[in-house]
């Protein structure tokens, strides 16, 4: 087992001895004012075979395959078997990080592909390795912007995910940036509030789809944030690009996301992967690694790390970032899944989960009580408001073992609503079945 500990109580109070020093020295530069001062309300300690049990009692008590229709910034798609038998090969399991680029041709190979299709896929200039996930992209985004523009003030969609928003905010109090609120219309960005607010802004930060499943009017954002001279950033779900139009084709700089769609199971919330990619301009901004493609002496094709813009590799107060890094195993995980699923394959899962969702729609919005928050068009998720209490909903549909929708307050405080989500994996029995739970009130 990874937690298991080799020393003795005896071997431990041998190191002590051979240091002159007892238990309490090891903890003497621990101020007085955080040390702990009552014993922890821990229970004993148990042996490995009782821990194995209790695991797997609390195991047992997952339902893999409850119908789920919840989705929030992590959704259930469809992974080929192939995915997850690559990334298990040893050869790119246990090599994370290439510190000696010469001697990790394969990993870099691997990363470039990725690059390059996260270029595909977002009709973007170019993209780095990757980073932690999808809020980190959108916190880097804004040093970009700020960098582009020499200005720290930026406008953020009222629309973005609230954990995209927290983590945004937690970088701009650390850097003195200002975020300002562009409020919501409909269920999407107003755009007319957004215009009003654009004076010195040096970038602009909108959700594709948005938090309440909303499609959001890109090309007409792009207008009238270039017309300011500031910057767009879209934060897209890569699955709905399989329909929608990419963000570079209409006029967006800087592309970001969560990757997680892409191959990479719900995993209780991680590992993710986050997407970041540029307009050409804006490369030598861009945070993190970035592998390039050359030759070596003999003219055989190489790959190397380029553009290294983080402090490991140079002076800290030169770095475009000093937190970021590639998530290496989880990119080469969605580059598997782009490569398996093609344009076609994309675009045939994009297209199941607009069907499935409108499906959806119509069969819950039938039901007495139940009616849509939001007019505006919606890719795989939708906000419906009812007359009975959220979480009693969520409640009787769970006894039912079904995974019910996500209840707004939970992450927007005051607000009203669940938030249902509908994929590829979703079918017409388990729609239909969570229509007849919520159609039987108690």
């Amino acid at each position: 087992m990874r937690s298991f500990v080799p020393h003795t109580a005896q071997d431990r109070a041998d190191m002590l001895e051979a240091i002159g020093h007892g238990e309490d020295w090891l903890f003497s530069t621990v101020p007085e004012a955080v040390k702990l001062k009552r014993p922890l309300d821990l229970p004993e300690g148990k042996s490995e075979l009782e821990v194995t049990r209790l695991f797997e009692a609390l195991a047992a008590q997952n339902a893999p395959n409850m119908p789920c229709f919840r989705g929030a910034g992590a959704y259930r798609h469809f992974i080929p078997a192939s995915v997850p038998f690559i990334m298990q090969k040893s050869e790119f399991l246990t090599a994370y990080t290439p510190y000696q680029p010469e001697m990790s041709q394969g990993m870099l190979q691997a990363i470039f592909e990725y690059q390059s299709m996260i270029c595909e896929l977002t009709g973007m200039d170019a993209s780095n390795a990757s980073v932690y996930d999808g809020a980190t992209a959108a916190a880097e985004a804004m040093l970009i912007a700020r960098d582009a523009k020499r200005s720290k003030k930026l406008l953020v969609s009222a629309a973005m995910h609230p954990d995209t928003l927290s983590v945004m905010r937690t970088y701009a109090n650390s850097l003195g940036l200002e975020l300002v609120n562009i409020p919501v219309q409909n269920g999407a960005t107003d755009l007319d509030e957004l215009k009003k607010a654009l004076t010195g802004a040096a970038g602009v930060f909108i959700q594709q789809p948005n938090y309440f499943g909303c499609i959001e009017d890109i090309e007409a954002a792009a207008n009238i944030v270039h017309e300011a001279g500031a910057l767009l950033c879209v934060s897209q779900n890569p699955i709905s690009l399989g329909l929608l139009k990419r963000p570079g084709d209409i006029g967006t700089d800087i592309a970001v996301g969560d990757g997680q769609p892409l191959g990479l199971p719900l995993s209780f919330g991680g590992p993710y992967v986050g997407f970041m990619a540029v307009k050409a301009k804006h490369i030598r901004n861009l945070p993190g690694r970035i592998v390039g493609e050359t030759v070596d002496d003999t003219g055989t094709r190489a790959f190397v790390l380029t553009l290294q813009a983080r402090e490991q590799h140079i002076r800290r107060e030169k770095a475009s970032s000093n937190i970021c890094s590639n998530q290496a195993l989880c990119a080469l995980a969605a580059s598997a899944y782009l490569a398996l699923m093609g344009p076609q394959g994309l675009a045939d899962a994009a297209n199941q989960c607009v069907s499935k969702a409108h499906y959806l729609y119509e069969r819950l919005t039938a039901i007495k009580g139940f009616k849509a928050a939001y007019s505006a068009e919606f890719f795989n998720e939708f906000v419906l408001l009812s007359d009975e209490d959220e979480e009693a909903i969520n409640s009787r549909v769970r006894k039912a073992g079904i995974m019910g929708g996500h209840v707004l307050s939970r992450s927007v405080p005051g607000m009203r609503g669940i938030l249902y989500c509908a994929t590829e994996m979703n079918t017409k029995d388990e729609i239909d079945r969570l229509a007849e739970v919520l159609e039987a009130r108690a």
